[in-house]
């Protein structure tokens, strides 16, 4: 089989982009959401994929489990931006999407989401992940996902990530933008991957709560059982062991889902380092990531 060339990056009104979130553009901007439709938003590597399949879970986890082994999960809840050759765009499957609501996710930041989420005062659940552990993560997906750009070593990566100069563009931007639109618009239930980690069960109560939704305690323990770590690992619907793109011998999509897993990657000198921009960068007192729990 042919390497694919990885895609180069590029700014894209403020933003670092590659083309595979750019080429639909328009078909992006101008997507119809309804009034019930979910959006899921997360700066990549966040705990995108757990939240989409709890979600999924909560609505559609009784829907028979031909939907639960046939249909991976990328299906049944839509990547918005995503446009890449010989596959249906992100907009065109989340237009054709049969259930009810739809679940759509994104890691756009707040500035591009296309208008028509606000207009129909969509649901909205965000999902931001402290820097350190993002950032790691973040390295690993480059490296593996032939889709992204070229990652470098780890020192050049993490001096990127500092400087913004990965797909979809700065954490702190990503993760502050996000936290200002919540202070004005209330459908929006902004979680912490370190929370999740640390008590999966309160969060999956919590976003019950924000939903409007009253499982039973049996489908809230079916939900629970399903999305650990381990079983997300092995489920071949939700662990992209079917992506061309994405080498799972280079490093897994679902790898360790650990807070505090920096420590094994930043040099003493780098965490100085990144401390000290982290304190320049970080504008609100009031979004506090934890490092380690």
């Amino acid at each position: 089989m042919e390497v694919p060339r990885r895609p180069e990056l590029f700014d894209f009104h403020g933003v670092s982009m590659i083309s595979a979130f750019t080429d639909n553009w328009e078909n992006v901007q101008n997507f119809k959401a309804r009034p019930d439709d979910i959006l899921i938003a997360t700066y990549p590597k966040a705990g995108t994929t757990w939240v989409s399949y709890i979600l999924d879970l909560l609505y559609f986890g009784n829907m028979g489990l031909d939907r639960q082994t046939s249909i991976p999960l990328y299906d049944r809840v839509p990547f918005l931006e995503i446009c890449v050759p010989f596959l249906p765009s992100g907009t065109d499957l989340a237009d054709k999407l049969p259930t009810t609501p739809r679940l759509i996710k994104t890691h756009l930041p707040v500035q591009f989401v296309p208008k028509s989420f606000w207009e129909q005062q969509c649901r909205i659940v965000y999902v931001a992940r402290n820097a350190k552990d993002n950032a790691v993560s973040f390295f690993h997906f480059n490296r593996m996902n032939l889709g992204q750009p070229d990652p470098g070593d780890w020192s050049t990566f993490l001096q990127e990530f500092m400087e913004g100069k990965r797909v979809f563009g700065s954490w702190y931007d990503h993760v502050n933008g996000w936290w200002e639109k919540k202070q004005t618009y209330s459908n929006l239930h902004y979680m912490f991957y370190e929370d999740l980690i640390e008590d999966y069960r309160r969060e999956i109560d919590g976003l019950c709560s924000f939903l409007g939704l009253s499982p039973s305690a049996e489908e809230k323990e079916r939900v629970r059982a399903s999305v650990t770590f381990d079983s997300m690992k092995q489920n071949k619907m939700t662990n992209c062991s079917t992506v061309e793109v994405m080498d799972q011998k280079v490093s897994p999509f679902i790898r360790k889902g650990k807070v505090g897993d920096w420590k094994n990657h930043f040099t003493v000198a780098q965490n100085e380092q990144f401390d000290e921009d982290y304190k320049k960068k970080t504008k609100n007192p009031d979004l506090k990531f934890r490092f380690e729990i």
